[in-house]
């Protein structure tokens, strides 16, 4: 954790106002994911068939192993999801080519367009927000956000970039 500089105002770490900060992350998490989660229900699905298609997105071919720890979720829980994703058409599950016990993950064309609507308005929203944050508070907001990530996971990502970027 780094260090606090001295003369630098404190009052951010008041209960009072880290409840704020947990209630203003409730709020923008249920806005964040509203539109997602209508587009879902349109088609039986709830928020883990959203991440999955997500994931499985941004790592085609990844193994049922590390969609679970990225996931941190059951295999039977997984396996609803994907079964019902392939059932319905939006995913492939293939042998691997080095181990035939594993099984990768690739979205079919129809995964694919799932996947960029659910993501769409959450593209929008974010960039909205951000450009009226400005760069700085974009750099702050990403560095809270890498605090708040545990474990390994955190080093997916690096150290939080300290610019220095002034508004």
């Amino acid at each position: 954790m780094s260090e606090l500089k001295p003369g630098i105002n404190q009052l951010f770490l008041r209960d009072e106002e880290l409840r704020l900060g947990m209630e203003l992350l409730f709020y923008a998490y249920r806005d964040f994911n509203a539109e997602a989660d209508r587009l879902l229900t349109k088609r039986g699905f709830a928020i883990i068939h959203h991440r999955v298609l997500y994931f499985v997105a941004r790592q085609p071919q990844i193994s049922i192993s590390e969609l679970l720890q990225i996931l941190h979720i059951t295999k039977q829980s997984l396996g609803r999801a994907l079964r019902q994703l392939s059932e319905q058409g939006y995913l492939i599950q293939a042998i691997g080519r080095r181990d035939r016990r594993q099984r990768l993950l690739t979205l079919t064309r129809t995964g694919e367009d799932l996947e960029r609507e659910l993501s769409a308005t959450q593209r929008t929203l974010l960039a909205r927000a951000y450009r009226d944050a400005g760069a700085a508070a974009v750099e702050g907001f990403r560095t809270v956000l890498h605090g708040l990530v545990q474990g390994a996971d955190r080093k997916k990502f690096g150290e939080p970039v300290q610019s220095g970027v002034k508004q």
